[in-house]
């Protein structure tokens, strides 16, 4: 028996019997790369405050026990999966866990998280310590970015986080990160916590 294959176009579907959440999380599946509201709300025909609106609410329901998360940094938008099935995932894909970042890394990129845009002096400046290294390895692993140029002597590089930092720590975005107060209960001196927040 020959099988019948038909395109969605050809199916004729009404688009108005899915709701706007729907429509948004189709079109963040099949989105090869993240997407701003404003390219959401063109391609749905609506105005960008509903297509956010409309965001907030599929955010929240993936936040209930789903298998997708939306991440949202620099004002785009993409469809993720939580961090907390990071190991299944792995394990499916037949990947290997991803190496481990050493606590200079880690260091830099705290820095690099709360201070962006910021300098590689100004890096060094915050740990005491050259940090060329380290910040070569964290752009090569993608985790940080050249932002642009400080205004001042030679116009130092200033770094940024990356959407890859954010998938790697299990981030939906930068808001995500944890307050200074808890960085104290975590061990990190109020010296250092002045240090990462000026």
């Amino acid at each position: 028996m020959e099988q019948a294959y038909y395109s969605m176009s050809e199916a004729n579907l009404p688009e108005d019997q899915f709701s706007l959440e729907s429509k948004l999380e189709s079109l963040l599946f099949v989105a090869p790369s993240p997407v701003s509201a404003h390219q959401l709300a063109e391609a749905l025909g609506v105005h960008t405050d509903e297509v956010e609106q409309g965001l907030r609410r599929l955010s929240l329901i993936f936040q209930q026990g789903r298998g997708l998360r939306i991440q949202y940094f620099q004002g785009k938008y993409q469809l993720t999966t939580p961090a907390e099935l990071a190991l299944l995932i792995e394990r499916f894909l037949g990947l290997e866990a991803t190496s481990r970042l050493s606590r200079a890394a880690l260091e830099t990129l705290a820095i690099i998280a709360y201070r962006q845009p910021i300098t590689r002096p100004g890096i060094d400046a915050v740990r005491g310590v050259n940090s060329d290294g380290v910040l070569k390895s964290l752009l090569s692993k993608g985790l940080v970015q050249e932002v642009g140029r400080a205004e001042g002597p030679g116009r130092p590089i200033l770094y940024g986080t990356t959407m890859d930092f954010l998938q790697h720590f299990g981030l939906n975005s930068l808001d995500d990160l944890p307050p200074f107060e808890l960085l104290e209960q975590e061990g990190v001196s109020p010296e250092e916590q002045k240090l990462l927040k000026d």
